[in-house]
């Protein structure tokens, strides 16, 4: 995906009038406009998205890290039948009487542990304490603070909010959101000029050569491998960079509203035995926050109960069973989301009958949240778990080749006096741009920029900056 031409060109040379058959030709179709745009967002925004595709290289192995390194934590060396699901619990309130238990993970495999949870009120509101179980013996073998609907230990949690937000709070996550919301425009508008480019060439037309670099050409090498990896790679950025919107704060904003408008959102189980709906759960919040329960010994002897009943009922994956807070609640039990599952069934049920008050299987979700989590849990590595990770991790690479090779290819446009900067595409872009896409592209550029605004800002900079720059040439000139 070719930014510009990377041949030097002299200092103080004026640029070649194109040929007026080539310069009609180009006018009728997509190439000059792909080239300008391409040029400046990635010259200004590629040092943000190779900082995400860094930092994103190590979130995307972030779950094997957290399983090799809290490994004393997540896995036992302990054999033999399971103990109760209340005796455990039972174990680890013991060990924390001071806290309000909210829910219970128990194992999901031989050889890990239960996961009881409690509500710390110095923790912050996405935070919960974890006590963590040998099934076997019913001993508990550590605590920890965990983060989050998925339950990430503080190892992962700091991994995730490096990508997120460098640690910066809420003015680091605007980098991120500007990675995110640019991503997919750079490299689609870098596929328009490859494909140009591969179009050019008499010989070498065939699909084949979108993804083949042709190594011929010597002097081009870098800006072909530049093309192919980045077609390579395109279909997982793509991916990326939707996903990666839904988590950002302004354009987040408006996908969350559309999700609701279109009844995207993803649905959750009534656990309110009264019948009314419990509100609609999502990835971003946790939501564990919850008064004390009447009668805490009754709700852990229930648990045994509740939980065959579930399994009964097809929960046979791994699960969090949510506590209730109220005599008039049902136990909600919810699929967790880890590596090889694909559906997240979702049961209520009464603790003190066994009477299954809700259910929600995965399949009567709509298509879009469907879509959505899969999307979520391909971003957070966990999909196809280490082969998920192992993808992720290559992709990120390969997205931090193409930026290099990119501001390379850059650089080496520089004139023959070295100290000078490196030249731009030629202007006139919009001029040599054919109205029939000219008009559609302002069209879609006012809509996306409203629907992502970082984009609408930062393509109004963009904008002012080409202006500046020809009226500074304009002036040499003079």
């Amino acid at each position: 995906m070719s930014i510009t031409d990377t041949r030097p060109v002299e200092a103080n040379a004026p640029s070649a009038p194109p040929i007026a058959g080539a310069r009609s030709r180009r006018g009728r179709h997509l190439y000059p406009l792909a080239m300008r745009l391409h040029f400046y967002a990635g010259i200004f925004v590629a040092p943000f998205i190779l900082i995400a595709a860094l930092t994103g290289a190590l979130y995307a192995i972030a779950p094997t890290i957290e399983g090799f390194v809290s490994r004393d934590l997540l896995q036992v060396n302990t054999a033999g039948p399971e103990q109760a699901l209340s005796a455990q619990v039972g174990a680890a309130v013991a060990t924390r009487p001071d806290l309000t238990l909210v829910a219970v993970a128990p194992a999901p495999s031989d050889g890990e542990t239960t996961r009881v949870l409690f509500n710390d009120p110095t923790l912050g509101d996405s935070e919960r304490l974890s006590v963590f179980v040998d099934p076997h013996t019913a001993q508990p073998v550590g605590e920890s603070v965990v983060y989050g609907s998925g339950g990430a230990l503080p190892l992962r949690t700091w991994l995730s909010e490096l990508h997120r937000s460098l640690h910066l709070g809420e003015p680091g996550r605007l980098y991120s959101e500007l990675a995110a919301s640019w991503l997919w425009v750079i490299a689609l508008f870098g596929l328009v000029l490859w494909v140009h480019r591969v179009r050019k060439r008499k010989s070498r037309r065939s699909a084949q050569w979108l993804v083949k670099p042709d190594l011929s050409q010597t002097r081009r090498r870098k800006m072909n491998w530049h093309g192919a990896i980045g077609v390579w790679i395109l279909p997982v950025v793509l991916l990326l960079s939707a996903t990666g919107m839904t988590w950002s704060t302004y354009a987040g904003e408006n996908v969350t509203k559309l999700r609701e408008e279109l009844s995207w959102t993803t649905p959750a189980v009534t656990v309110a035995k009264s019948g009314e709906a419990a509100a609609p759960s999502d990835h971003h919040s946790a939501g564990h926050t919850a008064p004390a329960p009447v009668d805490p010994a009754a709700r852990i002897a229930q648990l045994d109960r509740v939980y065959e009943v579930a399994r009964a009922n097809g929960i046979t994956q791994g699960a969090e069973i949510a506590v209730p807070a109220t005599p008039d609640e049902a136990f909600a039990i919810k699929e967790l989301r880890l590596p090889g599952t694909f559906t997240i069934d979702a049961l209520a049920v009464d603790g003190a009958t066994g009477t299954v008050t809700d259910r929600l299987a995965f399949a009567d979700w709509p298509l879009m949240a469907k879509l959505t989590s899969w999307g979520i849990a391909f971003h957070m590595g966990l999909l196809f778990g280490l082969i998920n990770q192992l993808l992720l991790l290559a992709i990120m690479l390969g997205l931090v080749t193409v930026i290099v090779l990119g501001y390379r290819m850059w650089w080496q446009r520089r004139p023959v006096r070295k100290s000078a900067l490196p030249v731009p595409p030629r202007r006139g872009v919009l001029r040599r741009t054919s109205l029939w896409i000219t008009v559609p592209m302002v069209a879609a550029a006012v809509a996306i920029g409203w629907f992502v605004p970082l984009i609408g800002v930062s393509l109004v900079v963009f904008l002012l900056i080409d202006v500046a720059l020809g009226l500074a040439a304009r002036t040499d000139k003079v």
